[in-house]
């Protein structure tokens, strides 16, 4: 049997390297409750993201959910369709009604234009995604909370490194979540993070992620959000190879680009002044059925694409129980139809090549 190209592959640093923070921890003896590895890595992230304030937590999750916690009770949030399930199903455990608003079609990530028309007396936030690592429309997303006096958040799982204008994708909005899940293009093995770009909050969120407590003084419900010394220490290790790693998977996308067909395919157009990440590798079929045609192909050869993101999270099956229901037509028709291609910085231009070879042909 062939070997099997995954959708992803995990950078892993060189052990030794990783081995001598171990030596560090073991040393300590400190192992979590924001030793010295985490507030190191805390410190490096706002250096490399040019922001003021982040947390450093244990997951993607638990970083859209402790925000949440911040909004009013069982409040409506604008949010998309056209992103993974965590971002609805946040906004469910923490009680709030998700109130889906289509896509652009151009960028796939939520129509500024179509927010206000949503907007109700319970309406309390936008939680956004910026899709594939591209931005939402942040300016008109701004105007739009200004107006109605709403908590701006971005799930920003897929834009860590982004840039718009020289400016961190993440330092927009009230506060962007990023994920460091191993497969993410900057890694913790498991990792979120919380940048705080209202500065009147920073204590709130600091209890929110501990418990709800500084020493013997209680405040409020808190949950354990802390992350521990182990993945501190990977990202140690992982963040200052962003900048070359980000190079590598950019040569692969070229690559992909140069070689596909695309008179039979599309793909999300990037907004003007990214510097994009080049996290994803989407390509958009002219039919579910052509899809499946190809993800047949690719995987009779051992080669495992992802439907990411299917479906369209307003036809998510649980919804009804929530009496939620939506029509959004633009993500409707690209989710079942979107593709993200094998990815990482070492992939072999060989294995572009043929994937590239195969899709074309079956089209």
């Amino acid at each position: 049997m062939s070997e099997i190209i995954n959708v992803t592959k995990i950078y892993l640093p060189d052990l030794e390297e990783y081995v001598s923070y171990l030596e560090k921890i073991w040393k300590s003896k400190v192992l979590t409750n924001n030793g010295t590895l985490l507030l190191e890595l805390e410190q490096k992230l706002r250096e490399f993201l040019s922001v003021n304030q982040l947390y450093y937590c244990s997951n993607g999750t638990i970083v859209l959910q402790i925000l949440l916690k911040m909004i009013e009770r069982e409040s409506e949030v604008i949010t998309t369709p056209f992103s993974y399930v965590a971002t609805t199903n946040a906004i469910l455990w923490e009680n709030h009604t998700p109130v889906f608003v289509d896509i652009d079609p151009k960028t796939y990530c939520i129509n500024a234009d179509l927010i206000e028309a949503a907007i109700t007396p319970r309406t309390r936030a936008i939680m956004a995604t910026h899709v594939y690592g591209n931005a939402c429309d942040v300016v008109a997303i701004e105007q739009i909370a200004k107006k109605h006096n709403l908590t701006v958040i971005y799930d920003a799982a897929h834009a860590f490194g982004v840039t718009v204008h020289g400016k961190s994708l993440l330092s927009f909005g009230d506060y962007a979540t990023c994920s460091f899940h191993a497969t993410k293009v900057f890694h913790t093995v498991e990792g979120g993070l919380i940048v705080a770009n209202d500065p009147t909050k920073n204590e709130e969120l600091h209890l929110l992620r501990a418990f709800g407590h500084r020493g013997d003084d209680y405040y409020f419900v808190g949950v354990n959000g802390k992350n521990s010394e182990f993945h501190a220490a990977m990202g140690l290790c992982n963040l200052p190879k962003v900048p070359a790693l980000i190079a590598q998977r950019k040569d692969v996308c070229d690559l992909y680009t140069e070689l596909l067909n695309w008179d039979k395919l599309q793909r999300p157009q990037l907004v003007e002044g990214l510097q994009w990440n080049y996290a994803y590798y989407p390509v958009v079929f002219e039919t579910e059925e052509k899809l499946k045609e190809v993800f047949k192909v690719l995987g009779d050869k051992n080669i495992v694409p992802r439907r990411y993101f299917y479906p369209s999270l307003n036809r998510l099956p649980f919804l009804a129980k929530y009496g939620i229901e939506a029509t959004c037509p633009v993500s409707e028709s690209i989710a079942p139809r979107v593709m993200c291609l094998p990815l990482h910085a070492a992939f072999e231009p060989k294995n572009v090549r043929e994937i590239a070879s195969l899709i074309n042909q079956t089209l």
